[in-house]
């Protein structure tokens, strides 16, 4: 199946400098949603370590973008948001000298058409080769106009 990409009127500031792809969306399937969220995680390891800043990440995260913990359910409506979230995340890497995460274990559920959920146990691992943090993580990942983002993080309790 091909699909087709035309440009979208910019978002963020309103001054074109964050330009958007429009196209049709394809059907999500296991192995293609498996190797975009492989992407995914290369760009959050790269802005982990320094080699990436959170903007990139707007190339994953949808807005709106949902986030449930046990404290509760956090709505990020816009860019702005997302990237506070993300850059929040990034900086708490840096500073335990984050490089890189190993997924423990990875499942994949296509719900339908236009949606998939995956659910995984990492491993984020610094510098020193030692664990920093082993978060459980479901992610809903949607397939819209502007392509495949991640439309909801949930984090599951200890």
């Amino acid at each position: 199946m091909t699909s087709s990409i035309r440009p979208m009127a910019s978002s963020g500031n309103g001054d074109g400098s964050r330009r958007r792809q429009v196209r049709d969306p394809l059907v999500i399937n296991e192995n293609d949603a498996r190797k975009w969220f492989d992407e995914y995680l290369d760009t959050f390891a790269a802005c982990g370590r320094g080699e990436g800043d959170a903007g990139s990440l707007l190339a994953y995260y949808g807005v709106p973008l949902l986030i449930t913990t046990d404290a509760g359910l956090s709505a990020m409506t816009s860019e702005d948001q997302v990237l506070g979230v993300a850059q929040q995340q990034i900086d708490g890497m840096r500073a335990a000298s984050y490089d890189h995460t190993d997924v423990l274990q990875a499942d994949v559920t296509v719900l339908n058409g236009g949606s998939a959920l995956y659910r995984g146990e990492f491993s984020r691992v610094g510098a020193d080769g030692n664990e920093i943090s082993r978060p459980r993580l479901s992610y809903l990942v949607t397939d819209g106009p502007i392509g495949r983002r991640i439309s909801a993080l949930l984090i599951h309790s200890a």
